[in-house]
């Protein structure tokens, strides 16, 4: 496929959510698959709703992302002379025309037409106006075609036929001078040279009007692919209640970007059963035929899966460097804290398979970041009683009197305990557990008194032992 270029189209009316992320990667899948060119254009036309702040954060989430445009940011903002070109071509050529109808004139016609079982849709009144209406800033409108259908030979949905009789005559200009979307985002893509358009389903019925909008111009309409709406898991339109949330809350809440990346490509799209891909795999493996028709289901579990996998086959350093500012955050270091490598080795090590995201992970570490205990009051009250004090103080004796922590001296020393007293493993090792973390869940105690160092076990030990009663 020759010459391929596609374009993500952000209206920068909020964050860069779930949808958009998925929208952009297909095409930036589509494109770098192709050899292509990907775009990154602004629709910010939207005066009332459209900020800086949210078009500075959509670049930030396709940054973080990893997904690079190779043209662009255009703003449709700098494109008005562009867009007020294409209008006088309408008008001089008869195919579009002023309309003095205020929207207090439509709203009543529309009710009238409601209460009529009507289709809601403009008369056309305006339509062959000879003289403009004094005292009244007309809009544009496009002489939209009254007969026949319009096809959309979709490459996801099909073949898909609309009734031009459906439509009315589209307004292009409204009466404050601005573009309205339909007919910039044909203005766009014509002018880019854009040969596929793919986006959500939502857009399906916008395509025709479009696609009218084209032959009038005289340019060859894109191919158009649609993709399946994302669901919640209760089968409704996806929603913040279900976890789609902006693109840098997830980076926020520990995600990779590569589990992202992952798991939305699998929503509406699939390659025999892999479920796991790196990006070179998505670029060589990712075609439209594979995208399905029906609506894909958003499952944070699987999400969560798909980011714990990633975690875990990191190499130390970066996950050291991805969870450094969660440690941060928490309050563990601070910006100028020099992390050593090979203890971080240690401690990732122990926690990387139990740790879903970063967040999980600084919180699971704290204990070993801390000088002094949080305890937890359930698993103090549980364990940190009088009964166990003296398996601690033994513990403590023990351990002092070890010239090297190895495994093998501290399992010598927990079965020398075991024997004596006839106990099992956990009866020792949770009291011990709980003294060292405060906790009564952590990895192998063996990995966390080498993680802690005999110094930090030793002084734990006596203040649990001196938060026993009697």
């Amino acid at each position: 496929m020759d010459n391929v270029r596609v374009r993500f189209a952000p209206s920068p009316t909020g964050h860069l959510h779930i949808g958009g992320v998925r929208t952009a990667l297909f095409n930036w899948l589509f494109a770098r698959s192709h050899q292509g060119v990907f775009i990154l254009r602004i629709e910010d036309t939207d005066q009332g709703r459209s900020t800086e702040e949210f078009i500075q954060a959509i670049i930030a989430g396709m940054h973080w992302l990893g997904l690079d445009w190779d043209e662009g940011p255009y703003r449709q903002t700098e494109r008005m002379q562009v867009y007020k070109e294409h209008v006088d071509r309408l008008l001089k050529e008869g195919k579009a025309y002023p309309c003095y109808c205020t929207a207090e004139e439509l709203e009543e016609r529309r009710k009238q037409a409601l209460a009529a079982k009507r289709i809601p849709k403009y008369d056309g009144r305006c339509r062959d106006l000879k003289s403009p209406v004094p005292d009244r800033i007309p809009a544009v409108r496009f002489k939209a075609p009254a007969e026949g259908a319009t096809i959309v030979d979709d490459l996801v949905k099909g073949r898909v036929v609309y009734e031009n009789t459906q439509h009315d005559d589209l307004i292009i200009i409204r009466s404050d001078g601005w573009p309205t979307y339909n007919f910039c985002v044909v203005v766009d893509d014509a002018t880019m040279g854009i040969t596929h358009v793919i986006r959500g389903d939502d857009h399906l019925n916008n395509t025709p009007r479009q696609i009218q909008l084209y032959h009038a111009f005289g340019y060859t309409a894109p191919q158009f692919a649609h993709l399946p709406m994302i669901l919640g898991p209760d089968k409704t339109r996806l929603s913040k209640r279900h976890g789609a949330t902006s693109v840098t809350a997830y980076e926020e809440m520990g995600y990779l970007p590569e589990a992202l990346v992952n798991y939305l490509v699998r929503l509406g799209w699939s390659y025999k059963d892999q479920e796991v891909f790196n990006r070179q795999e998505l670029i060589e493996k990712f075609s439209l035929d594979h995208v399905g028709k029906s609506a894909a289901v958003f499952n944070p579990e699987k999400l969560l899966w798909l980011n714990s996998h990633y975690i875990a086959h990191m190499e130390p350093a970066g996950i050291i460097k991805c969870l450094r500012p969660f440690l941060i955050r928490e309050g563990l270091i601070t910006e100028k804290t020099s992390l050593d490598e090979p203890w971080m080795g240690k401690v990732i090590a122990a926690l990387k398979e139990r740790c879903r995201t970063f967040i999980e992970m600084a919180n699971a570490a704290r204990y070993f970041f801390l000088e002094e205990v949080e305890f937890d009051e359930q698993a103090a009250a549980k364990f940190l009683v009088p009964e166990n004090k003296e398996i601690l103080e033994v513990l403590l004796q023990g351990i002092e009197g070890l010239t090297e922590l190895s495994q093998e001296n501290i399992d010598r020393l927990f079965r020398s305990i075991m024997e004596a007293r006839g106990l099992k493993m956990g009866q020792v090792a949770q009291p011990l557990r709980v003294a060292l973390t405060g906790r009564t869940v952590s990895p192998g105690i063996f990995e966390v008194i080498d993680i802690l160092g005999k110094d930090r076990v030793t002084r734990r030990l006596r203040t649990a032992i001196s938060h026993i009663p009697g």
